[in-house]
């Protein structure tokens, strides 16, 4: 049983926090992209389908913690300083999704058709922050860097018996 929860947990990680991973690293650039081209639907649209990745996938990547739960359940290794260390770490990382990058996405993702529609109807008083895509994308880079650790801390199991 802990093979099938283990490889459940590892094709749970891969095919989910993956697409969020390299979703959420384009939307900055993205950004940029409609900001500078205010009026572009196809810039709106690679928007809304890279945020849509993102929040549908965040939600379905729940399934990560729940399984790594029942792996270190079945491993008998819950109470491991590794183990503690990486569900702490993958809380930090779905706090910083979900409360900020995600927000942050929404928010920039409205503001880029409030643009449009301002740039449609000749009204260009809409504004943008020209810093939100670099907002977003140091946000990113730290939900990446908090995965990139836990991934580690689940290849090396500090502490591990199997000699890897």
């Amino acid at each position: 049983m802990t093979k099938f929860f283990l490889i459940l947990h590892v094709l749970a990680a891969v095919l989910t926090i993956g697409p969020v991973a390299v979703a959420a690293s384009m939307f900055p650039p993205a950004l940029r992209h409609s900001q500078a081209n205010p009026g572009d639907p196809a810039a709106v649209a690679s928007l809304r389908i890279l945020y849509r990745i993102c929040s549908v996938y965040a939600l379905v990547g729940v399934a990560v913690p729940a399984l790594g739960f029942a792996t270190a359940g079945e491993m008998s290794v819950t109470g491991n300083a590794w183990v503690i260390a990486s569900i702490i770490l993958t809380a930090g990382a779905a706090i910083v999704l979900a409360l900020l990058v995600l927000p942050g996405q929404r928010d920039a993702l409205h503001a880029v058709d409030a643009a449009a529609q301002a740039t449609a109807s000749a009204d260009a008083t809409a504004a943008l922050d020209a810093r939100a895509g670099a907002r977003l994308a140091m946000l990113t880079g730290a939900f990446n860097l908090l995965w990139v650790t836990v991934t580690i801390l689940m290849i090396v199991r500090p502490g591990s018996t199997t000699g890897a």
